[in-house]
Formats: C-alpha cells, sequence, structure tokens
C-alpha cells in the first residue's frame, strides 16, 4: 500500500506516530469512449466557447459562481492562502458511542498503521478503545482540507472515517412524500415484523459478491477469447515547421529526378570540318 499520510494520532498529551493508508479501492469496470469509424480512444480538451481555442492550465483561474454566470474569480496565489496547511496531526477531540454516529456521515476511510517508535502506544490506544467501546471523534486536515473524522478500532487495527460535516447532510423534509399520512395496520406491521426476523442473520460481508462485475468481466475475457479484439490506428502525426517541409520537398524532388541513368540518350553527331579563316599571304 502507498503512503497517504504520515504524522501523529493525538489525545490528550500523548501522541502516536502514524501512517496513513487507503481502506478501500474502486474495482468498477472502466471502458474508454472510441471513435466508432476506427476505434481510437477520444480525447477531451479544455475549450473556451466564448474564444473558440483550447485552453492551456497555465491560461485557466478559478472562479466562484455566486449568480448565474457571475463569477468572483481567485488567482493561484489568493487559492494558496486559502487552503489549510498539511496537518501533522490526527487531533482527537472527544470520545463517543459508536452508535451515537449515524453511518450517513461517513464519507472514505483510511488504515491507520504504526510507525516503528509508536508500536507500543499504538496498541495502548487501540485496547483502550476496544475495551471500552469507545470511538473518537477527531480533526485533521488531509490535502490541504480540513476534515472531520471517526476515529475506531476494526479489522485488527486503528481506522478513521471522515465525515461529512452537518450541513452536507442534506435534511429529509426535501424528500417528495416523505412525511404523507398514512399508517400500515396492525396486521400489516406484524406480517412486515416477521418476516423481518426470517430474514434475520449475522452480517458476512465475504457472502456478497459483485455479480455486475463478474459477469461483465466474463463477457470481456469472452471477447478476448474470440478474437473480437480491435486495435487504434496510430495517431497522425503532427505536421513538422518550416525546416521539415524544406528538408521534405528537397527529398521529393531529389526522389523524382530522373538519375543518369534513367535520362534519354542523345544520337551522336557526326563531327564537322573547321574551314580556315587565315588569310594567304603574297
Amino acid at each position: 500500500m502507498q503512503t497517504m499520510w504520515k504524522g501523529s494520532l493525538s489525545f490528550g498529551l500523548v501522541n502516536v506516530p502514524v501512517k496513513m493508508f487507503a481502506a478501500t479501492e474502486n474495482k468498477d469496470v472502466s471502458f474508454k469512449y472510441l471513435h466508432k469509424a476506427c476505434q481510437t480512444p477520444i480525447k477531451y480538451t479544455r475549450t473556451c466557447p466564448h474564444c473558440d481555442v483550447t485552453v492551456g492550465w497555465e491560461d485557466i483561474v478559478r472562479g466562484y459562481e455566486y449568480e448565474p454566470d457571475r463569477f468572483v474569480v481567485f488567482s493561484d496565489e489568493e487559492m494558496k492562502e486559502l487552503q489549510k496547511q498539511r496537518a501533522q496531526t490526527i487531533d482527537i477531540l472527544e470520545f463517543v458511542e459508536l452508535a451515537e454516529v449515524d453511518p450517513i456521515y461517513y464519507d472514505k476511510t483510511y488504515y491507520l498503521a504504526p510507525e516503528t517508535s509508536g508500536v507500543k502506544a499504538y496498541r495502548l490506544l487501540q485496547e483502550a478503545m476496544d475495551k471500552t467501546g469507545k470511538v473518537a471523534v477527531a480533526k485533521t486536515v488531509i490535502r490541504t482540507k480540513e476534515v472531520l473524522a471517526c476515529v475506531r478500532v476494526g479489522k485488527g487495527a486503528i481506522i478513521l472515517e471522515t465525515l461529512f460535516w452537518p450541513d452536507e447532510v442534506r435534511a429529509t423534509a426535501e424528500l417528495p412524500n416523505i412525511h404523507a399520512a398514512s399508517e400500515p395496520s396492525e396486521k400489516e406491521l406484524d406480517m412486515a415484523m416477521t418476516l423481518i426476523n426470517q430474514l434475520h442473520t449475522t452480517f458476512d460481508a465475504e457472502k456478497y459478491t459483485d455479480t455486475h462485475r463478474e459477469e461483465t468481466l466474463a463477457a470481456i475475457q469472452q471477447k478476448i477469447e474470440h478474437d473480437e479484439i480491435t486495435t487504434a490506428p496510430a495517431a497522425a502525426k503532427p505536421a513538422g515547421n518550416i525546416v521539415d517541409l524544406m528538408a521534405a520537398l528537397q527529398e521529393s524532388i531529389r526522389q523524382t529526378t530522373p538519375s543518369a541513368a534513367d535520362k534519354p540518350k542523345r544520337a551522336k553527331r557526326a563531327p564537322t570540318t573547321r574551314r580556315s579563316t587565315a588569310k594567304k599571304t603574297s
């Protein structure tokens, strides 16, 4: 695994040196868009619809659209001032019950592994949290962004879950018909509860598989085995500069100029006798 972050997990006066690793990875089957006519991957360019030109990164600034088509613009220097400096600590603010953290707040999951010098302190915090059944609410900065996090124990390690901020979670009041009055009957409720109890079991993630991904990979493999493969043609070379153009023209002229052996031979003319123009002397 690639280390994403180095620092320390801090609670009270205790600092635990740790490394952070991504705990999950996306295994979706990714498809590229190809040009139907020649099977070449499509390129996406940054263009300005007003100037009708391709725009390089050096000519791009960031703007916040506070009203439709109205922006406040920030330069690179101003953006740097707004960004948080990378934190060296994960600061534990308090400990709470895991059940009190609604799963809707969970965003991304990371593993925290101890540095060599911090193994003992890491195990101390891990076992203390495990025995008390508590999880920690913490703050840190990841990639210049301040994040709220839940630190908990699981899978034999300390895990950090980044959390959405409260104002990032939408209110259920926005949902249609969510508060419409329609109460189930007592009999319907009993039947629903019976069905739930019959389907109740212990959660085991290993039982579940992504059947869509498996079917897609199988279809891909079948096409490979049946040689249903296409190769993208080589991209056309861009036109050269004027020097290359002159060289190409010269080479074209050389190749199309007949050699001495290819030139038609002319018939030889008979030699002529020159008449003397000297005057006779008396």
